[in-house]
């Protein structure tokens, strides 16, 4: 037979039931581990690269932009002609005849003048008759015949005599430089120095160009600058030719075609240059 339930049976399993209660509510409510996860992390999503659509280029360093300079004028103030000689009478060169007899002769005919040494050693000059030059460009043209070495040919200016003149010499190697010729003694105003203008040797043509301005002298061949001298002897006179030989097959050298042409130029005042002078030398007479 069962036992009835009393009162302190009720009694009992009320308060089991409370501290069952009392004991839900204090513990906390646990995840079953087979549903728990790791909490989740906020990454950081990596960039992908911008596309640059319309990439930024170099700028170009800007070039420095150089003047040019202008090209020195070695003809400054060049005037009009003035004066022209096509060669066609004797009567206006020095010791200059109409034909040669076979010795060393000065000849003016067919529009030039000869200067032909057939014995040597021998020079000859003719100055221009009726002619006073002061500031000025003169151009003549040589045809060399006949030299050899240092056989030597050129243009005489300022001249006031067949001894006293400034002499632009060639000789037949090639080379060139200016003399003063003072009484008859000629002084060096420069070395002699190769010119690709100055033939070296016969057969062979050139120009000979000399301006003249003040104190200041500039030598052309072929019309293209070759140096200059600073030099105040000597301020006016007339043109000449020349030509030396020393070697036995004597020399013979034409010129024809010379002009003149005026010069309005005031030359800077040149500085003294040093620089070592050749020994003067006498120049034979003829």
């Amino acid at each position: 037979m069962g036992m009835k339930p009393t009162f302190y049976h009720a009694l009992a399993l009320i308060l089991t039931l409370s501290l069952l209660a009392c004991s839900s509510l204090t513990q906390p409510e646990q995840t079953p581990l087979s549903l728990a996860t790791a909490p989740e992390t906020e990454s950081t999503p990596t960039p992908s690269a911008t596309i640059q659509w319309f990439p930024a280029t170099n700028t170009p360093t800007a070039l420095v932009t150089f003047q040019p300079s202008p090209t020195p004028n070695t003809l400054p103030g060049l005037g009009n002609q003035t004066f022209s000689d096509s060669f066609t009478s004797p009567a206006d060169w020095t010791l200059a005849k109409s034909a040669g007899d076979g010795s060393n002769s000065i000849i003016v005919e067919r529009n030039r003048l000869t200067l032909a040494i057939n014995f040597s050693p021998a020079t000859l000059a003719s100055l221009r008759r009726d002619l006073l030059l002061t500031n000025f460009y003169a151009e003549i043209s040589v045809s060399v015949n006949r030299c050899a070495g240092s056989d030597a040919y050129g243009m005489l200016f300022r001249a006031a005599g067949d001894f006293d003149s400034y002499r632009y010499i060639l000789n037949c190697k090639g080379e060139t430089r200016l003399e003063r010729m003072r009484g008859g003694v000629v002084y060096p105003l420069s070395e002699w120095v190769l010119s690709g203008d100055a033939p070296p040797g016969a057969p062979s043509e050139v120009r000979l160009g000399v301006w003249a301005s003040g104190a200041e002298l500039r030598l052309f061949l072929n019309g293209r600058y070759q140096f200059r001298v600073i030099d105040p002897v000597f301020s006016s006179g007339t043109l000449g030719v020349f030509a030396n030989s020393d070697n036995p097959f004597g020399m013979n050298i034409s010129f024809n075609s010379l002009t003149v042409r005026e010069v309005v130029y005031v030359s800077p005042t040149p500085s003294a240059t040093a620089s070592k002078t050749p020994p003067a030398s006498r120049t034979p007479r003829p």
